[in-house]
């Protein structure tokens, strides 16, 4: 007994320290699931587990912290925007200044804000002219929209060429034209439709009888000049930042399952469709060869695009680079029958400035933002959104729908953590970001319900405080949103 009694001791010591262990475990484990979901670690510190705006919005978790208000049904009364109640400008001011003030934000910092009906007073501050970077898109987009219509669609063709086994593959500058088509769950979360050259191949291969030889030509002379911007850094293109810009590109000149970017898009284009044409029972013989294809040559198939409006959506959504310059060259081909970067950019500045939109000063060198050439004034970019939800806007509202919710959607998902709370679903805005340079445009609904149009941009921030010139940015534009900034 004696033995047992010394022995007991450490033994029950030694089992108390086992039996709690797993308790211990299992509680550090709900803890950590807790804050993993309370302060979202995950899509934080772990984007790669987080769900993808872009493929999966609707899995996106909305933020922490919100807190929506009770939905009530819409009254028969709508406020006409040129009866809204006017700016004040110290409350503005008040609201923005500090966030704009932020050293984050460098030595050049530009502001507007003004409310949605045209011609209404603005608060600004800064110069006025600032390096736009991606907010440049919704200059792109809203001169197409303009000048094609928001119905307007692209067609990509397949016709007979010189030989008798040829078939050619006709770019019509389809901004989203795809190497494949969907699946029923992919097509469930993609926005919106895509056309595709394997879809259009199985056309070919049914018009030919699905047997037989030919051989693959493409045409991709829609567009004209360098494939590469001269106003873009040297860089951008060698180190696949941008794809070349064709008339003929899938999915973005993007190569498969890669983040490179294909040196040929065109030619990438031309041996998917061929590789669709064998998987259809054709022979395929030799490699894609670039022609132009025969006037009033037979059309074997053809694949439209989504209408231009839900194209608009999709490119301001995620901030599509190539899309954009695809449609800033076919604003070149509305008007001037050129589809090249030089054309593209004046066609935009002139069909803006037609609508009696502000483009005085403006330098604009691209479609996509990417140059960092580009100046334009805060008062452009007002004027434009203000056209675009105006009553003689209509055919421009992709402008407004399309821009990234903040907290939610697009490029706005993982932004507006920091500031006032109610901004998140408040604020739609297009972003715009290079090395050193930050931009917002869009529209902000004040807590008297009043859409503001606002711009703000940065284009001298310090490189190493990127997050933090974006962050208050975003308070800036949230502190719109918890303003009474209106009468």
């Amino acid at each position: 007994m004696g033995r047992d009694l010394r022995h007991s001791g450490p033994r029950r010591r030694r089992w108390s320290v086992w039996h709690w262990l797993p308790t211990v475990l299992v509680l550090t484990l709900l803890a950590a699931g807790v804050g993993a979901y309370r302060f979202e670690w995950g899509q934080r510190y772990l984007p790669g587990l987080a769900a993808d705006p872009q493929t999966e919005p609707e899995q996106v978790p909305a933020p922490a912290g919100l807190d929506l208000p009770e939905w009530t049904p819409p009254t028969d009364h709508a406020v006409a925007l040129d009866t809204a109640g006017a700016l004040v400008p110290d409350r503005v001011a008040a609201a923005v200044s500090d966030d704009l003030a932020d050293p984050d934000l460098g030595k050049h910092v530009v502001g507007a804000v003004a409310p949605l009906a045209p011609g209404s007073a603005e608060w600004t501050t800064g110069d006025g002219r600032y390096l736009p970077a991606s907010t440049t898109k919704l200059l792109t987009l809203g001169a197409a929209l303009d000048v094609l219509g928001p119905d307007h669609t692209f067609t990509t063709r397949v016709v007979r060429g010189t030989g008798p086994r040829d078939v050619v593959l006709v770019g019509g500058g389809d901004p989203l034209l795809a190497s494949r088509s969907l699946t029923v769950a992919e097509a469930e979360s993609t926005y919106p439709a895509r056309a595709d050259v394997t879809t259009l191949a199985l056309q070919v291969a049914e018009a030919l009888g699905g047997q037989g030889r030919v051989r693959v030509r493409f045409d991709d002379s829609l567009f004209s000049g360098p494939t590469d911007n001269p106003a873009w850094r040297r860089d951008y293109v060698p180190d696949d930042i941008v794809s070349p810009i064709t008339a003929l590109m899938v999915d973005g000149g993007d190569e498969p399952d890669s983040d490179l970017k294909s040196d040929e898009p065109s030619l990438a284009a031309a041996q998917v469709f061929a590789d669709g044409l064998r998987a259809a029972g054709l022979r395929v013989n030799g490699q894609p060869q670039r022609v132009v294809a025969p006037a009033g040559a037979e059309e074997l198939a053809s694949v439209e695009s989504a209408p231009l409006s839900q194209v608009a959506e999709r490119i301001l959504d995620v901030s599509d680079n190539e899309g954009a310059e695809v449609v800033g060259h076919q604003v070149g081909l509305a008007t001037s029958g050129t589809g090249s970067f030089e054309a593209g950019a004046a066609g935009v500045l002139d069909t803006l400035g037609g609508l009696g939109i502000d483009v005085a000063g403006a330098e604009v060198y691209d479609g996509s933002g990417l140059s960092r050439r580009n100046r334009v004034s805060t008062s452009l970019l007002i004027d434009l959104i203000q056209h675009a939800a105006g009553p003689d806007g209509e055919g421009m509202r992709s402008l407004v729908t399309g821009m990234p919710v903040a907290g939610f959607t697009g490029s706005l998902t993982y932004r507006f953590a920091e500031g006032p709370a109610v901004a998140r679903g408040l604020v739609r805005a297009k972003t715009g970001t290079l090395t050193g340079v930050h931009a917002l445009a869009g529209i902000a609904v004040d807590r008297e319900g009043q859409p503001l149009a606002f711009v703000f941009g940065a284009d001298k921030s310090p490189p190493i405080e990127s997050y933090d010139s974006q962050e208050a940015l975003d308070r800036a534009a949230a502190s719109l949103a918890a303003c009474r900034c209106s009468d």
